[in-house]
């Protein structure tokens, strides 16, 4: 899904950059009301999980592979406007990188993959919540279906944004028809492995899990016929600090093997959007990344000759500078919230 440079016309790329620049000034807002102590390490955690999973092509059908989006996961881990920024974090590292996505093209990577998913799936994820038990289980299958629904609608997203400003002359409904179908198979994939990533989190630390919060329900009990909410219960101790920094080495190790390592075995076969485009001419004007001399460009590492050792040691940079990048703009929010809520900051004006 990552658009590269000469798919969208200038003009539309340029609508396309100011949308995303307004919606990550937003999110930057909103993320201070979502990040606290135990969430801002988890979403620098979860940028860098994204960015080692999206490495990891997975077939789906005719010659044609898929990998994460990610926004559906940010969303339910960190919460929506934390999502936003953990989505625009990765498609920044691996754009100025990788090469990976244009970077006249940033703005359309960004409206598609980080915030129609995010939006998209949170929608659902939180109207399923209102409407199934409210229990861990159910958490994970809320995550399931606004993962799978997420991935068709970005895939309706790069449609309309290709009606609009598309350079090439192709119809819009073999368009339209060609990306939902590869990209609803994608999506099952997507589900698959954000519903598994939420039930994991949840069985050990439930607390960290932005879509899981208020899980338990009131208990009632019956006075005089009527039934009234159960006093308040004592607070459970808060988890010990060594259960976060275990739950957050046991992430950065995993996104480091998955990246390093398990993406020497992911498909070659072209995702989903490079397969329509090259099956319906849409890529017929496109244009050479500006940083396609990059140093880790397509993700290996130059002068290296072995291919897993250039692959492996250019996703294990991948993570690091992604984690750290990520971190800093989340630590950056928190403290942001922090001096908000501070009592120099609380004076009126009369």
């Amino acid at each position: 899904m990552h658009v590269p440079d000469g798919f969208i016309n200038a003009p539309t790329s340029a609508v396309t950059g100011v949308v995303a620049a307004g919606a990550i000034a937003v999110s930057l807002r909103g993320a201070r009301r979502e990040l606290d102590e135990r969430t801002a390490p988890l979403a620098g955690l979860v940028a860098a999980f994204i960015f080692a999973v999206q490495m990891l092509n997975f077939p789906v059908a005719a010659g044609t592979s898929g990998h994460l989006l990610g926004g559906a996961l940010a969303a339910i881990l960190v919460g929506p406007f934390t999502g936003v920024l953990c989505v625009s974090v990765v498609l920044l590292m691996q754009g100025i990188l990788f090469a990976d996505g244009g970077l006249t093209a940033l703005g359309v990577n960004i409206t598609d993959m980080a915030i129609v998913t995010t939006v998209v799936a949170y929608a659902v994820f939180r109207g399923l919540a209102k409407v199934l038990p409210r229990t861990r289980r159910s958490v994970t299958v809320a995550s399931f279906v606004a993962a799978l629904v997420s991935v068709p609608a970005a895939a309706l997203a790069f449609t309309l944004l290709y009606w609009i400003g598309g350079t090439t002359d192709i119809a819009i409904g073999k368009v339209a028809t060609a990306m939902v179908g590869v990209h609803v198979l994608i999506g099952i994939g997507e589900a698959a492995i954000t519903a598994l990533t939420v039930g994991a989190v949840i069985a050990v630390r439930p607390d960290l899990v932005y879509g899981a919060r208020g899980l338990q329900q009131r208990l009632k009990l019956r006075v005089n016929g009527e039934l009234v909410d159960a006093p308040d219960a004592e607070p459970a101790p808060a988890p010990a600090a060594r259960s976060h920094r275990k739950l957050w080495i046991t992430g950065l190790v995993t996104s480091l093997v998955l990246a390093g390592f398990v993406s020497f075995y992911a498909s070659a076969n072209p995702d989903g959007l490079e397969k329509v485009a090259a099956d319906k001419g849409i890529d017929e004007k496109t244009e050479e990344h500006a940083n396609a001399d990059s140093p880790l460009a397509d993700y290996g590492v130059e002068d290296i000759a072995n291919a897993r050792v250039s692959g492996g040691l250019a996703g294990v940079i991948g993570v690091g500078v992604t984690v750290v990048a990520g971190s800093a703009v989340f630590w950056t929010v928190r403290r942001r919230r922090s001096d908000d809520a501070s009592p120099t900051n609380t004076d009126t004006t009369v």
